[in-house]
């Protein structure tokens, strides 16, 4: 029977549609028997990752655990077999094989799911005949000084140079300009390779500054990303370049890793593996965001194609790890796809992930790119989410690092994780989702979303509001005639606040108070006091105004307040409620300062309670005599003025 078994099997592997397959993806039943566990998390992520977590109130649950080892030794040790990698979120293991009889022990293992072919084996490090990257290759143009290019002319810490337009299109040199340009944020590319970076002057600063962090390629299982393919390099430099006058990128001063995930020698499902593998690393590590210029849906061996109906955001290996990425807390920028103006026409996967920013191209004036994918994604999410400068969009050329125009989506998608990775900077408090959702509601087409743009170009300066707006709390109180309110916003030595006042007699909103800020970009507690003696009895609104910049200010939640009769006619003094419930209230009106003295005593005649207070003329106090203390029943209360008294009533308790 065995015999029968394993003959079976080998008709399976030798299948001719099989035959040229050498990797397959090893699908696993369970975690039994991992040699970690849940209690212990810093034995497979670091602190960073952990303290991420910890922030966001994201639990480390079984999809944290690597790959059961056993399992792994297992698969090895099942003849000429070699372990490519493994997907802990997924729970599989990638190997290369063409022993037939290996790949039929494996598959009879009681702990594995199913066997699946998924790419042949090359050497190789030259793009195929079909290359994924012909748009980006063969349509950027050296800049030259007889060119008609809008450079920038801003007043900030960064001269722009040509690169000035694609950050600016977002106001992003507004984030800059207040101070974040991705400092101690990390962020982790995927790509093809990252040509000659270790050289090229357009990184000569964050190599001088320490900020690559780390790399590997996951294609060969080696540290070195230096010398392979160059696309990775050309996005790369939107983002971390520093040329002043020439090029600077949108996140210039953050922390990178450069991962290698897809091989441009043959185009597989297995660079989807190596996908899943680094962005897993990338969690481990603690990367915050991530920038993927890639993207599948046909492949060398035509019967691994994917149809439209699976870009549903669940059914690609890299969309569900893009998923996972996103629910361990990691913003996943992707590009949406160059397949606009062909056949297929939609955009590719994981863009279709419905949790990562898919991003589609335009140019500096904000066209759109022709040959951007469309969305929607199969199951009717709004693709592309956003869109950034693809077309047009200023690169480094592989020569000597100096600025080039390039096009491609795989442009579009770093300018945005460029820029993601500022805003997030700014605003630790609140987690990735929430800055995707502050960026496609600041974006210039939200509330008529297509399937070109989805909803249009981010405006950080609207991204910005919005997401003080979702920080701020407030707390109003009125006592007696004056009105206390404690505000807790985001501030620092850029913004001042002003507080303005409408009264229930008027139509327009007065200031009443100016505030300056200072110090860092913090959450802050500011306390405003209000008087509002002489005014008469009603709703007063109160509003905040934030300036931030020259032509920057909005407007936080308004609050209404309803005060006493403040307008000083007459003296009076009202005791209630009778009967009392915890607390006696007595209301005076003074024209005329006066000391005021309220005694209380019991049926027995006795002095249970007695408060003596100054009162200033032209006011109106409430005072509260408790009862939460006493027995019931009856008392009588008692009101002096200046020693005399002037009000003796019963009370019911």
């Amino acid at each position: 029977m065995p015999k029968i078994v394993i003959t079976a099997l080998l008709l399976i592997f030798f299948n001719p549609a099989n035959a040229q397959l050498t990797r397959y993806i090893v699908s696993l039943k369970n975690k039994a028997f991992n040699e970690y566990t849940l209690a212990n998390p810093i034995a497979y992520l670091s602190q960073r990752a952990i303290d991420r977590r910890n922030r966001y109130n994201i639990a480390i649950d079984s999809l944290d655990l690597p790959v059961t080892g056993r399992y792994i030794d297992s698969i090895r040790n099942a003849g000429s077999v070699t372990i490519i990698n493994t997907s802990k979120w997924l729970n599989q293991v990638a190997i290369k094989t063409s022993d037939a009889i290996a790949l039929a022990k494996i598959n009879a293992y009681p702990f594995v799911m199913s066997v699946t072919a998924i790419a042949s084996f090359s050497t190789a490090n030259e793009p195929t005949e079909n290359d994924k990257f012909f748009l980006e290759n063969n349509t950027g143009k050296l800049i030259s000084t007889g060119d008609n290019v809008p450079t920038s002319s801003l007043n900030g810490i960064y001269d722009y140079g040509l690169s000035g337009p694609q950050v600016t299109i977002h106001n992003n040199h507004f984030l800059h300009n207040m101070g974040f340009s991705g400092q101690g944020m990390q962020l982790a590319m995927m790509d093809a390779g990252f040509f000659h970076y270790q050289t090229l002057p357009t990184f000569d600063s964050i190599r001088l500054n320490n900020q690559i962090l780390g790399t590997w390629d996951f294609v060969a299982n080696e540290a070195s990303v230096n010398e392979d393919y160059y696309h990775g390099m050309q996005c790369l430099s939107t983002i971390a370049a520093n040329m002043p006058g020439s090029f600077v990128g949108q996140a210039p001063k953050a922390n990178f890793y450069l991962f290698r995930t897809e091989d441009v020698a043959s185009e597989y499902p297995i660079e989807e593996q190596n996908w899943a593998a680094a962005a897993e690393y990338a969690d481990s590590l603690g990367v915050d965001v991530t920038s993927t210029s890639l993207g599948y849906y046909s492949f060398d061996d035509a019967s691994l194609n994917y149809t439209y109906n699976d870009m549903d955001g669940n059914t690609t290996i890299s969309a569900k790890a893009a998923d996972i990425a996103a629910k361990k807390g990691m913003l996943c920028v992707v590009a949406a796809g160059n397949e606009g103006t062909n056949s297929w026409h939609y955009l590719i996967t994981p863009s279709d992930a419905d949790s990562v920013l898919a991003v589609g191209a335009v140019n500096a004036n904000g066209d759109a790119a022709s040959f951007s994918s469309y969305g929607p994604s199969s199951d009717g999410q709004i693709k592309p989410g956003v869109a950034a400068v693809g077309w047009m969009a200023v690169v480094a050329n592989t020569s000597n690092g100096a600025p080039q125009f390039g096009n491609g989506t795989s442009f579009a998608c770093p300018n945005m994780a460029g820029v993601s990775t500022c805003l997030w900077q700014a605003f630790p408090e609140v987690n990735n989702m929430a800055i995707i959702d502050a960026l496609q509601k600041s974006a210039s087409k939200y509330t008529t979303a297509d399937d070109r743009v989805g909803y249009g170009i981010p405006d950080v300066k609207k991204a910005f509001a919005l997401l003080i707006k979702k920080l701020y709390t407030q707390n109003a109180m009125v006592t007696n005639c004056g009105t206390s309110i404690e505000l807790k916003v985001k501030t620092c030595n850029y913004i001042s606040i002003v507080a303005q006042r409408r009264l229930n007699n008027e139509t327009v909103y007065t200031t009443i108070d100016s505030l300056p800020q200072a110090g860092n970009f913090l959450l802050k507690t500011i306390a405003i006091n209000d008087n509002l003696q002489g005014q008469a009895e009603g709703i007063v609104w109160y509003r905040f105004k934030l300036a931030v910049d020259a032509d920057t200010s909005f407007y936080l939640d308004s609050v209404a307040v309803t005060i006493p009769p403040c307008n000083i006619n007459g003296n009076s003094i009202v005791v209630g409620p009778n009967p009392v419930a915890t607390d006696l209230s007595i209301k005076v009106t003074q024209l005329n300062a006066a000391k005021l003295q309220f005694v209380l005593h019991n049926s027995a005649g006795q002095n249970v309670y007695t408060q003596t207070v100054s009162q200033a003329a032209n006011t109106f106090m409430e005072y509260n005599i408790p009862f939460n203390r006493l027995s019931r029943g009856i008392y009588f209360v008692s009101v002096f003025k200046n020693d005399k008294k002037i009000l003796s009533k019963k009370i019911l308790y």
